[in-house]
């Protein structure tokens, strides 16, 4: 048991490290349109996640309320939202393609990028954590491998998130190496959140189906307010929508056959 739980808090943050290497290999900066494919996917991943992995199971474990067994689910979800909406406004915010001028001003960039996906890391750590402490307290609905593939499906979509990270980095200047650490660290915090939620789990089992769709509501955020965005710029995207649909197809097809 503590092998498993240990690979599933860990396999997401492989998934940002190998994403975040992409800057050893790849070209000084990305493309639009190699962006837009990343973002898609990641999308993707991250709206079949929150849907397979953590609203139905949500609703699942509600089903004593009868017709209200939404109630959890609904709740948790909206309030995973308004907590990511809250952070946005109190901590520094901005999109991956925005830029300032001069060395400072990239200084500044740099470190309000890695903070602000940084903290959008945390719910995803907690979703992995939510999922395992659910197995862990024997929770019927909520098996080994069904916490194994959310966990997978996160660091499928850390991958493209590292590189997304790790390259524009480079771009401003940070040596491969610096945005490469730059990325690990914007990912080191999913299992730290994870290890705690599951350490918590004794509170956490109780109000279970809250959690998961909380989970899902701030993952959801991170998709409507980052990835969308970067997938649709400069208008209409056929790449970033075919990212999208090949992402979403992958984790959906993970999570009914492993799940």
């Amino acid at each position: 048991m503590y092998m498993s739980i240990a690979q599933g808090l860990l396999i997401p943050f492989l998934g940002t490290v190998l994403g975040s290497a992409c800057v050893f290999f790849m070209r000084r900066e990305l493309s639009t349109e190699l962006t837009k494919i990343l973002s898609g996917f990641a999308a993707g991943v991250m709206v079949a996640a929150s849907v397979w992995s953590l609203l139905i199971p949500a609703m699942e474990q509600s089903s004593k309320m009868g017709r209200m067994a939404f109630v959890p689910a609904v709740v948790g979800f909206m309030l995973g939202m308004l907590f990511l909406l809250f952070l946005d406004h109190v901590t520094p915010h901005m999109h991956l393609d925005q830029t300032v001028e001069g060395p400072k001003s990239k200084l500044k960039n740099t470190t309000m990028m890695v903070l602000a996906v940084t903290l959008h890391n945390i719910p995803e750590g907690m979703a992995v954590g939510v999922v395992y402490a659910g197995w862990v307290g024997g929770n019927a609905n909520i098996t080994a491998a069904g916490a194994f593939v959310l966990a997978l499906g996160i660091a499928i979509q850390n991958f493209p998130e590292g590189a997304i990270i790790s390259m524009p980095l480079h771009a401003q200047g940070a040596s491969k190496k610096r945005a490469w650490i730059y990325g690990i660290l914007s990912g080191i915090v999913e299992p730290i959140a994870g290890l705690i939620t599951i350490l918590l789990s004794g509170l956490i089992v109780p109000v279970l189906p809250y959690l998961l769709s909380f989970a899902a509501g701030a993952m959801i955020y991170v998709v409507v307010e980052e990835l969308v965005p970067d997938m649709a710029e400069g208008g209409h995207s056929n790449v970033g929508t075919l990212a999208f649909m090949i992402g979403f197809s992958l984790m959906m097809a993970l999570d009914v056959a492993l799940g």
